[in-house]
């Protein structure tokens, strides 16, 4: 029979990495699938006209619905991952979570109000079940002191980047070409495909990711906790986003005052004085953090809905060949807006090598992180500038820009991306206090959720004409500024980081 060390040195998978990688590899795959695919289908179908078949929605109420969805998926992560430490297991938990997605996705088939709110209730549960737990189980296919587990990371990325760049591409032709909940239903049937593969591959991961051996009533109490952390996270986030009106006006503020409630307690009563100076640290990048996420999640809201509306996306037949219904001499008005939603993959896959050289080679002359994390942010509001040009050139209603200024905004929103996401990741787990780690991780995932909470309130205030320029300046600016304040915070925050860098 194997031991635990033989099982962590098992080399019979792909590239001489445990086999169990393979079928997490997929797995997440095809959960991206399924994310991305609906998520490059949620404005636009928000706010197409009922007439057409989407709800009606304005711009408004769609993108603060996109950024409470696409907060809440990553807040859920929190306590998805508690429940996984105390009580399911990450094995369990990802299955679970990958079913319950599926049925999210799935509820969104059918065109009603009350399905596709249930559908999103679904996805953001499942999801924080499945999300935090999955990279989990990478982890705990290597021992301690194994060299391949970043290799193995760096192929389960791709995995990540595959299934979004996929996704775009089939679920925005079906969803705006032809039905909307085609769309939805090929996501939920991604999903479908990823569970069916990570059963079958079930037994490559018997050995990781096993449930906690606990008493049936510390299991039923855990049980019980988990599951009212679910219904809390979710619960006050719908209060605050569905809430009375009182309550939605100030709902940032809200957000804002708890989190200050939670970082006063955690320097005032709970951290050691040695760890103040390094989750000091964490904390600050924490805040810019929070500013990125905010402009590059424009990405499926904002960015998105000028796609849609305000560039030209005819294109020669013979490229569409391909697809049913197309003629190869014809000119095709209008591919599917939610093909650019694949760019900032195919800009990652490519570029993501490229960066890693680069820091290789620069060895201990490349910038520290903070400094990383300040370039982040400053290509990120460099992408933005470059709509604020092009919202500039529509002139009169009606105008339209070409597709290629999209694509620029997402490559330079790669390139901050790659400087500041991985180094983000990296750091928190360097500077965190061992006892800690977990938490600090959980602060680095909040920063994200509250990002596109604030995203999502941004996008609101999408329009025309000069409403379009001032959305674009603000989310140019914001990320810029925060990147020129980063800079000048470097000192300080590299001698609180001590030989951290």
């Amino acid at each position: 029979m194997a031991t635990s060390i033989d099982l962590q040195r098992d080399s019979s998978g792909l590239g001489g990495h445990p086999r169990g990688l393979t079928t997490l590899f997929f797995t997440e795959m095809w959960e991206r699938f399924s994310y991305y695919g609906m998520r490059a289908l949620l404005v636009l179908y928000m706010t197409t006209a009922a007439a057409s078949g989407g709800l009606g929605f304005d711009d408004k109420m769609a993108a603060s619905i996109y950024g409470a969805y696409t907060g809440s998926v990553y807040l859920m992560s929190i306590p998805g991952g508690w429940i996984a430490d105390n009580v399911l297991g990450t094995r369990r938990s990802v299955l679970l979570g990958g079913i319950i997605i599926a049925l999210g996705h799935f509820s969104m088939v059918f065109p009603a109000v009350q399905t596709f709110y249930l559908g999103l209730i679904l996805i953001v549960i499942g999801t924080g079940l499945l999300k935090p737990n999955v990279s989990a189980l990478v982890g705990s296919l290597y021992g301690t002191e194994d060299e391949r587990r970043d290799a193995g990371f760096s192929i389960f990325y791709m995995g990540i980047n595959l299934g979004a760049f996929i996704a775009p591409l089939i679920c925005s032709y079906l969803g705006e070409k032809i039905d909307w909940h085609l769309g939805f239903g090929m996501a939920g049937i991604g999903m479908t495909f990823g569970v069916i593969q990570y059963v079958m591959g079930g037994a490559r991961l018997a050995h990781v990711g096993n449930a906690p051996a606990l008493p049936s009533g510390a299991r039923r109490r855990n049980a019980l906790l988990g599951t009212f952390l679910m219904l809390a996270c979710s619960g006050a986030v719908a209060f605050l986003w569905f809430g009375p009106e009182a309550i939605r006006a100030i709902k940032m503020q809200i957000l804002i005052g708890a989190v200050a409630g939670f970082l006063i307690w955690l320097f005032t009563s709970y951290l050691r004085p040695e760890e103040k100076k390094p989750v000091g640290v964490i904390v600050i990048l924490f805040f810019f953090s929070i500013l990125f996420w905010a402009s590059f999640e424009q990405a499926g809201s904002s960015f998105n809905l000028f796609a849609d509306r305000f560039t030209d996306r005819s294109v020669p037949g013979w490229i569409l060949g391909i697809l049913p219904g197309f003629i190869s001499d014809q000119v095709i008005d209008g591919f599917p807006a939610g093909w650019y939603q694949s760019v900032n993959s195919i800009f990652l896959i490519g570029l993501a090598p490229v960066f890693s050289m680069i820091w290789l080679g620069l060895k201990h002359r490349q910038p520290s992180s903070p400094a990383k994390f300040a370039i982040g942010l400053f290509f990120t509001g460099l992408g933005a500038i470059v709509l604020v040009l092009a919202s500039s050139g529509l002139g009169d209603a009606g105008n339209r820009v070409g597709p290629s200024w999209l694509i620029w905004v997402y490559l330079m929103q790669t390139i901050g991306e790659l400087c500041l996401s991985p180094v983000g990741l990296s750091t928190t787990t360097k500077l965190a206090p061992a006892r800690l780690t977990g938490l600090m991780m959980g602060v680095w995932f909040l920063s994200i959720s509250f990002g596109n909470f604030l995203a999502g309130e941004i996008a609101g205030e999408f329009g025309s004409g000069s409403a379009l320029i001032n959305l674009f300046t603000k989310v140019a600016t914001i990320p810029i500024a925060a990147s020129l304040v980063l800079i000048f915070m470097i000192p300080m925050i590299k001698r609180m980081m001590g030989r951290v860098n």
